[in-house]
């Protein structure tokens, strides 16, 4: 069969663009021949439609009155006119570029949930059903669950969100990536869903030092010495990376630092004095609020020392005209523990990442971590599952429960059989349950249907 996997970017560092390589790589070992459709490609190679990027001006604008206020249209029918207009526009590529590659299977991802681009999800579906196409509609995310597609400003937009939001019709098959949206796609739209959680290839080479990213410390400017925790996820608010600077914070105080001082590492490396422990960003900014200068101030009133590393390192390796790109797993390779403090996620790809790499994960228990994954059995170092957001929007739990999680970080970190059996049995758990394999059995089962 001859598949059309389509977003609004792929060849990304976000978990759908993640996830869309890991669809790909299985549907093509089943037979299938994909094709990617996005907006931007990334380092991944894929039919570009500029107008289906997240940064498309046009788009921006028809979003900002759609859910905020007419500013930039004079009322509803001049909105609903640019969309339309748009739509056509999209849909006229959309059919060209589906017709010369024989598309029989589309799989939009967050084009029908998301509400994030009217006039994308209007003329796709208008595509699927005038080349009367089947669909399996990918589902990270719900506009109801976002703050700022939930609001429409009008009765012709709330109305889209309605008839396409995900579309109804025996064409359209539904998969959600876990068991909150399943429940709730049936009580809001009484769809019935397929429950896809995302996965990793555990059975895949693991990452490890070679000579391509021998010297990733070296060219970021990290010193041998220095403790790297990676927080590999996009910045945006409800990642929560605050939460990890006051846990790094709490880390750096002076009576801490000197239990420390002179122990043997996990790896062999002795904590110094001028050991330096380091909050590694390498994901995207995708902030609109100025949630960044927000973590910024934070980590300099803490004393927390961020490093901002988003030009080296990419979703693929890759070279620029003035230095080489290391991959996101590279990241991993030279990381010593992962945050991944996030109060709201879809699933938790990142969370996996750091289960194949075999590093022990500073996690807060968000919902679908609890409803989803928590079961499986992973060990992990825990600050709850409770928190409360001060009057900037930023998040903050009880200062005693980071005093709590640095004697156990530290206890990881010092204790080599711990470190090495905690990501042993975290990597054996997720082999089992979150596998390229458990993935394969259920696109079987969704191709066959």
């Amino acid at each position: 069969m001859r598949i059309a996997l389509c977003h609004y970017r792929i060849g990304e560092t976000d978990g759908v663009s993640l996830e869309m390589d890991k669809w790909k790589a299985i549907l093509e070992e089943m037979g299938h021949e994909v094709f990617m459709i996005a907006g931007s490609a990334g380092t991944t190679e894929g039919y570009v439609i500029p107008e289906l990027g997240y940064r498309y001006e046009e788009d921006l604008r028809i979003e900002r009155n759609a859910y905020v206020a007419f500013n930039e249209y004079e009322n509803e029918m001049e909105l609903m006119d640019a969309i339309e207009k748009s739509a056509r526009r999209l849909e006229s590529r959309l059919t060209r570029i589906f017709q010369a590659l024989q598309i029989e299977l589309v799989i939009p991802n967050n084009i029908f949930s998301i509400g994030r681009s009217l006039p994308t999800a209007l003329a796709l579906q208008r595509v699927i059903e005038k080349l009367d196409l089947s669909a399996i509609c990918h589902h990270h995310d719900f506009h109801w669950e976002r703050a700022n597609f939930s609001k429409p400003t009008c009765k012709g937009v709330a109305d889209l969100l309605e008839k396409l939001y995900p579309p109804a019709g025996e064409r359209y098959r539904h998969v959600v990536i876990n068991h909150i949206a399943q429940e709730s796609l049936k009580k809001r739209k009484g769809y019935d869903a397929t429950v896809v959680p995302n996965v990793f290839d555990f059975e895949g080479e693991p990452w490890t030092v070679d000579d391509y990213n021998m010297n990733f410390k070296e060219k970021l400017g990290l010193r041998p010495q220095d403790l790297i925790f990676l927080q590999a996820t996009r910045v945006t608010n409800r990642k929560a990376i605050e939460l990890a600077i006051e846990q790094i914070a709490v880390l750096n105080r002076k009576e801490v630092r000197e239990e420390c001082i002179g122990k043997t590492l996990y790896d062999g490396r002795i904590f110094q004095e001028d050991t330096e422990i380091i909050l590694l960003l390498p994901g995207m900014i995708e902030s609109e609020d100025g949630y960044e200068t927000r973590l910024v101030k934070l980590a300099r009133d803490r004393g927390v020392s961020l490093r901002w590393v988003g030009e080296w390192v990419n979703h693929s390796r890759t070279k620029t005209e003035t230095h080489k790109v290391y991959s996101l797993w590279d990241a991993y390779v030279f990381a010593d523990f992962i945050t991944y403090p996030s109060i709201w996620e879809g699933w938790g790809n990142q969370f996996l990442e750091g289960v194949f790499a075999k590093k022990p994960i500073l996690i807060f228990e968000y919902a679908v971590y609890k409803t989803d994954i928590e079961a499986a059995g992973f060990e992990t170092i825990s600050l709850g599952d409770a928190y409360q957001t001060d009057e900037a929007g930023m998040a903050w739990i009880e200062p005693v429960i980071y005093e709590a999680k640095a004697k156990e970080i530290i206890a990881c970190l010092i204790d080599a059989n711990r470190y090495r059996e905690m990501g042993k049995r975290n990597f054996e758990i997720g082999l089992v349950t979150f596998s390229h394999t458990n993935l394969r059995k259920l696109l079987n089962q969704l191709m066959e249907e």
